[in-house]
Parts: C-alpha cells; structure tokens; sequence
C-alpha cells in the first residue's frame, strides 16, 4: 500500500493497523549511543532500538554469542551499556504503540522483520526482491530506505 493510499484511508476514516511510525514513513530516533553504533554497525546497519520491544533486544543482547550465526560477543561492562541503551530505547519504553501492535505479552521477536508491523508494511514487496542482487535480504534496510541508518524509513 502506498503513502497516499494510506494516507487516504486514514483521512476517509479506515481503521489500519499500526499507523504510526515508522509506518507512514516516519522517523524514529537512530542509534546516537556509543559503543552501540560502534559494536552494531560493525556488522550490519545498526538498528534504531525503537523498532522492537525492551524483551527483543534483552534476549538478543543475552546470546550474542549466537548472534544469527555468528560470535558477536563483547565484555561484560559493553554489553550492559548497549543492552540497557537498548532496553530503555525499546518501542515499549518510547510509547511507540503502532510497532507494538499485534503483539502478545509472550511474543518476542528476534528479528525486525518479525515483527507485525513490517511484515504489514512490508506486504505488497514480493519476497524474491529481498534476495535480489542489490538488496540481498530482508534485513538490509538501507538497500531500499537509504537514510535508514538515520532512522529514516520513507520510501526511497
């Protein structure tokens, strides 16, 4: 679905879920703490901590050591920083409603792109683009939203 028509459905009065950031191309704060920008963006674009809940990013920062497949582990006194970063940064601690939605209590996603509210806004993309040459995977964000790493997710 496309900004203006989501925007139309709003103004016409269509309940939608989670309409509100990132999901009509808002921002969200991006990641502005060290050693998280450091550590993360060392491997992959850092993600901003609002776009999962306070439990996501625990339970990552608890098995860094299996991280999607890799050793990611960090000393004891890093991994409190960027967890705690992490954690009061969280959609949950940040009131961002609209990521949280269509979460149970239980749910927790180790992955963005679990999350309810990309796969809604993320729908009408057809999966193979996500292993096309140029994006390669469903997690590069900045393939398609360049300013991603600014915690910018218009269109691009």
């Amino acid at each position: 679905m496309t900004r203006l028509a989501l925007t139309a459905a709003v103004l016409a009065g269509l309940t939608l879920p989670a309409l509100t950031l990132p999901v009509l191309g808002a921002t969200v704060p991006p990641v502005n703490q060290e050693p998280a920008k450091t550590e993360c963006s060392a491997c992959h674009m850092a993600y901003p901590p609002g776009l999962m809940p306070a439990r996501s990013w625990k339970a990552i920062m608890s098995n860094l050591e299996n991280h999607f497949g890799e050793d990611a582990s960090l000393d004891p006194e890093t991994t409190k920083k960027i967890e705690d970063y992490l954690v009061a940064n969280a959609a949950d601690a940040k009131g961002y409603g609209g990521i949280m939605r269509g979460l149970t209590a239980q749910d927790t996603p180790l992955k963005i792109t679990d999350m309810p509210w990309w796969k809604w806004v993320h729908s009408e993309i057809s999966p193979t683009y996500f292993q096309s040459k140029r994006v390669k995977s469903s997690a590069n964000c900045t393939a398609c939203h360049f300013s991603g790493d600014k915690g910018y997710f218009e269109e691009d």
